[in-house]
């Protein structure tokens, strides 16, 4: 019987206080929010929050994506790839920050 090994531990750099906001707009096209999902879910990120809606008034697909613990760099890089992606008409990154207690820090 086969044995199975635990997951390798997180290789990538992470911020463990920013959460990375994505606001995406694309065409209304059945293939657009997999493309998008699709950046996160190949280096293993599940979101912390997905939204998408269509609005039909500008023919558009508006997915918002948070990731928590991406770097600068990693969120900046995935937003550079969603902006190629052809069915994608504009990214927008933001990013928050969890505020730590001075108190937790010297626990």
């Amino acid at each position: 019987m086969p044995v199975l090994a635990p997951p390798p531990a997180e290789a990538r750099p992470t911020d463990p206080n920013r959460t990375a906001c994505f606001a995406v707009l694309a065409d209304p096209d059945p293939g657009a929010l997999p493309r998008v999902l699709e950046f996160f879910a190949k280096r293993g990120l599940v979101p912390a929050s997905v939204q998408a809606r269509h609005f039909e008034a500008d023919e558009c697909l508006h997915v918002d994506v948070q990731v928590r613990t991406l770097t600068r760099d990693e969120s900046d890089y995935i937003a550079r790839c969603l902006r190629a992606q052809p069915l994608v008409r504009q990214v927008l990154t933001s990013e928050r920050h969890r505020v730590v207690e001075p108190d937790a820090l010297s626990a």
